[in-house]
């Protein structure tokens, strides 16, 4: 792993709080989560963080082989939902997963 991933990837924090069993909340949470991932550009781009631990956009956009411009929306609808980090340095952007928000979402997904 690199520096830069290094420094873009900081531990995780805890999960957010109980899984809420039902309700409006539960419904809000697990449904966001579930849009954002809801796309196979955008799995493709999670998935691809998990095995490099960290990566430029630049990076991204080459291994997804769509256009800079869609890479970067989809990444700001992962970002928005909470389930990547970005750290800027510069003209470079380094993405990771926010592993505690995958694990939440699967603990949502598990109380269905």
């Amino acid at each position: 792993m690199s520096d830069r991933a290094k420094s873009c990837c900081p531990p995780a924090t805890a999960v957010h709080g109980p899984v809420p069993t039902g309700g409006e909340d539960y419904e809000r949470e697990l449904s966001a989560l579930a849009k954002a991932l809801g796309h196979p550009a955008r799995v493709r781009i999670l998935r691809l963080l998990a095995e490099r631990s960290g990566c430029v956009c630049g990076d991204i956009v080459n291994e997804v082989g769509l256009a800079q411009s869609t890479v970067s929306q989809h990444l700001a609808v992962l970002k928005d939902a909470g389930l990547i980090r970005g750290d800027v340095d510069g003209p470079r952007v380094c993405y990771c997963l926010a592993n505690n928000i995958l694990r939440r979402f699967k603990m949502l997904a598990a109380a269905l």
